[in-house]
């Protein structure tokens, strides 16, 4: 919710002064918004609006290549017509004023209203209206605007920049608005400032199909869905409705309407693209980030324009305002990296002796189990790790494995030494994170000791195996038993394996019960204070639950040990 304001009935006010405080080297406040300060030569002035409460539109897109000025009404409401003819008076340079917005009732009264006034004193004012969601209604006409709003005004800034005439900037920005479709969905609704409950509310698990950007709920209510589903249904909603047009090309925004996260978007992208492929659609400068947005609702919203050379042309331009920067010339003589290069001991697997290639199947056997038994308790794991952690810790493992596993199904003829290598060098890039890092050195140097060139993979290879992987894990995680990590399984399952296969026992047998003595010592760390990690300034928090690196761990050299009973 929104929580930072001091009256609220004054927040719109409150947060334009602050803004154009920051702004005040490319713009100025006049009443009613904001207009940018001018260039060289008088151009058309485009002046766009409506409500606050959605950053960057509308203040936050005024600067070169954009708007000329934009008029700030309250939240979610639309500016009076005396706040619409101030801010077009004053952007006005000589050559025109076109006002342009989304196609709601009272925006379209009061910039009407405001249009009048300027025309009676001389100042050719037109009006573009944005009416590009395609939820809203079946008819183009009477359908409201909203992330469309970008386009157009995109569109009217460039022609307008690039000296364009009156006729020509309105011409123009009526095109783009033919050419968008929008199509977004809500999964949560927004709260006005100093509320203390979101406007409309979306049912557990559901998400409001069909959102507006002023606080209305979707036209209904769908099951929450995964991102692929969602993309394939904004995607075919935006295609039902698309223009006629022979163009295969279009500019293309994923919008956050202000929770849903960057990376959550990115991902929506990833989705939708290869559905643009499918269709026969090229993107163009594609956007992926909160454009317009809705004060702190979650949703996310789909818009296309079908793009000819004009509207390219025009997409593409330069603009340098607040809330939106774009610079072709910076990346014009770029070129993509240089990453044929691969690591040449990667490209082929040594030649392993028989006796080697023997075992790899037990070794890529005991990988499936380490991946089944992490799947299984991915979700304890991470519940564990959020008590004094972040929470990440049985994702990180599935992640690692997952990749891990992914990267040894692609070897041939491999021997056991180097499906750990591999394995263990996927792992730490597909983890990441410190257990990532771990569990990657680990097996890649248990997968080193092991080798591929022994003519027995008994328990002295098993030992040195074990024993190269707790090397690697101590050396390069510098903690100790007591330290409330890792470790504290690790170590003891190193002790009694060892004393165990001394005394005889067999390889199956001194494993597990080395096992559970790993198991035992994982238990026992719910009563230690962490000494190393993001649980540390957490430390109390963490006491009453064991550590989730040394409970991982228990659980895959038990998983490890039980598949050996069916094994000599």
């Amino acid at each position: 919710m929104t929580t930072l304001f001091n009256d609220p009935a004054e927040f719109s006010e409150d947060q334009l002064e602050g803004f154009v405080d920051v702004y005040s080297d490319r713009l100025r406040a006049v009443p009613g918004g904001v207009v940018s300060h001018r260039g060289p030569d008088p151009i058309v002035a485009v002046v766009v609006g409506g409500g606050s409460g959605h950053y960057p539109a509308f203040a936050g897109l005024v600067g070169p290549g954009f708007a000329s000025g934009a008029v700030v009404g309250n939240i979610f409401t639309s500016p009076s017509a005396a706040q619409v003819y101030s801010v077009a008076k004053a952007a006005h340079q000589g050559r025109g004023v076109v006002l342009t917005f989304g196609n709601y009732a009272g925006d379209v009264m009061n910039f009407g209203i405001a249009a009048t006034r300027l025309r009676r004193e001389g100042i050719d004012t037109r009006i573009v209206l944005v009416t590009d969601d395609v939820a809203s209604s079946a008819t183009e006409e009477s359908r409201r605007g909203i992330a469309g709003d970008f386009t157009v005004f995109k569109a009217l800034g460039a022609a307008a920049a690039r000296g364009a005439d009156l006729d020509e900037v309105e011409r123009i920005g009526n095109a783009a608005n033919r050419a968008t479709r929008s199509f977004g969905v809500a999964f949560s609704g927004c709260t006005m400032p100093g509320a203390a409950a979101p406007l409309f509310s979306v049912p557990e698990a559901h998400m409001g199909v069909g959102l507006g950007i002023h606080g209305e709920p979707g036209i209904r209510d769908e099951p929450l869905t995964s991102a692929k589903d969602l993309a394939k249904l904004l995607v075919d909603g935006i295609l039902a409705e698309r223009p006629a047009s022979g163009s295969h090309r279009v500019g293309a925004i994923v919008n956050g309407l202000g929770t849903t996260k960057y990376e959550e978007l990115f991902l929506l992208w990833k989705e939708i693209r290869p559905l643009l492929d499918d269709a026969g659609l090229t993107p163009v400068d594609v956007e992926v980030g909160e454009l317009v947005t809705s004060l702190d609702m979650g949703g996310c919203s789909l818009t296309l324009m079908w793009l000819d050379d004009e509207l390219e042309a025009a997409w593409r331009a330069d603009a340098y305002a607040p809330g939106y920067r774009k610079r072709t010339g910076a990346i014009a003589s770029l070129r993509p990296a240089d990453v044929g290069a691969v690591d040449a001991e990667a490209s082929a697997a040594p030649r392993a002796t028989p006796e080697a290639a023997a075992v790899t199947p037990l070794v890529v056997a005991g990988l499936r189990e380490i991946q089944r038994t992490l799947h299984d308790a991915a979700a304890e794991l991470g519940r564990i790790d959020a008590v004094a952690g972040d929470g990440d810790h049985g994702r990180g493992m599935v992640k690692g494995i997952d990749a891990a596993l992914a990267a040894v199904d692609a070897l041939e003829d491999a021997g056991p030494g180097w499906t750990l290598r591999v394995a263990g060098r996927a792992w730490a890039a597909g983890a990441g994170g410190t257990s990532g890092v771990l569990w990657g050195a680990g097996l890649e140097a248990a997968g080193e000791a092991l080798t591929d060139t022994r003519d027995s993979y008994g328990p002295a290879a098993i030992l040195d195996g074990a024993t190269a992987f707790s090397d690697a894990i101590l050396e390069l995680g510098g903690a100790e038993v007591g330290d409330k990590t890792l470790v504290d399984a690790l170590s003891p399952f190193l002790t009694v394996l060892h004393e165990q296969l001394s005394m005889g026992a067999s390889a199956g047998d001194a494993w597990r019960e080395a096992a559970h003595g790993a198991g035992r010592a994982a238990e026992a760390t719910a009563g230690l204070s962490p000494k190393k990690g993001r649980a540390r300034p957490l430390a109390e928090k963490s006491i009453g639950t064991p550590d989730a690196g040394a409970t991982s761990f228990a659980l895959i050299v038990e998983a490890l040990g039980s598949m050996t009973t069916t094994r000599p």
